[in-house]
């Protein structure tokens, strides 16, 4: 029995090893939310980005606080430099939401996916520039249909203002950053455990993203809402939007940790075509030849990559 035990628990422990598998749980999670937030939270009308970033980064706090507690994970020994690290961190991850969420309003949907889809050659500049990574040519050729596929997949009305379009290439440059940090803060001198990660960007994160809201008048807006159109089923979807959120986090910065910041950004490549083929079938879209073309170039790219 001793010996079953012992079988069962190597198992269970390789196939928490396999980055095929933290990559598998990334698609279905990110998957889950984004249709969570189409299906759900649009039945609310709830348009307010910045609080419910609150309510992601709060659950994240919550969350790793109690695996914390639930010995799941145990927090490592930071100095005041490390600290500073991670309200820096924090501070990234805040300044790429506000950036993604103006840019939105500077340009249309098309060009900003177009050109987040770009993410991956950001983040090979970045890491070849600054932590002397080297990538063979094999690789660069299998990102060319990756990031053409999201080109052809979401084709639309590329139409842009000069400050958008500014403003989409930083918060591009800056989603690679993010993903090469999140990367070197796990693997690198700091060795940090996912859930320690996000119990320590969580909270700071929580707080900022809470005062932008209040800043740019979104909170006295959802006031309003919470006083005159809130229910409780209203809060129970919030709830386990959050919960999503907080688990999709666990997992994204766990199969950053077990394969590249560069596999994470092509992978969110391939979400993108997968959420445009779940929408087609679930909502029964309309897909022209060029958006066909787009998905099955993006998903042999990411299959060439692999």
């Amino acid at each position: 029995m001793a010996s079953d035990s012992n079988l069962s628990t190597r198992s269970t422990k390789s196939v928490l090893d396999s980055s095929m598998v933290w990559l598998g749980l990334y698609f279905f999670f990110n998957l889950s939310l984004t249709l969570y937030n189409k299906i759900i939270l649009s039945l609310f009308d709830f348009p307010f980005p910045w609080t419910l970033t609150a309510v992601h980064t709060l659950c994240g706090a919550i969350g790793s606080f109690l695996f914390w507690k639930a010995d799941l994970f145990t927090p490592s020994q930071l100095g005041e430099r490390e600290n500073m690290v991670m309200l820096m961190f924090s501070v990234l991850y805040t300044i790429n939401i506000a950036i993604s969420n103006v840019s939105l309003n500077l340009v249309t949907v098309p060009f900003h996916q177009v050109v987040r889809a770009m993410t991956p050659l950001f983040t090979i500049l970045l890491s070849v520039m600054f932590l002397s990574k080297s990538y063979s040519s094999m690789t660069y050729i299998s990102l060319f249909p990756v990031v053409a596929g999201v080109a052809f997949a979401t084709f639309g009305d590329y139409n842009y203002t000069t400050i958008g379009f500014f403003l989409t290439v930083l918060g591009t440059i800056l989603a690679a950053v993010k993903t090469v940090v999140t990367n070197r803060v796990q693997v690198g001198r700091l060795k940090l455990h996912p859930l320690d990660l996000l119990l320590r960007m969580s909270p700071l994160a929580f707080l900022q993203t809470t005062a932008y809201a209040y800043l740019t008048g979104e909170m006295a807006l959802v006031q309003e809402f919470m006083q005159t159109r809130a229910t409780w089923s209203f809060v129970f979807a919030l709830l386990v939007n959050g919960v999503l959120a907080f688990f999709l986090n666990v997992v994204s910065f766990t199969a950053n940790k077990k394969t590249s910041a560069l596999t994470m950004t092509v992978a969110g490549n391939v979400k993108q075509v997968l959420s445009i083929v779940l929408a087609v079938v679930i909502f029964n879209l309309p897909l022209t030849w060029m958006n066909s073309v787009g998905i099955l170039l993006t998903l042999a790219g990411g299959a060439w990559y692999t």
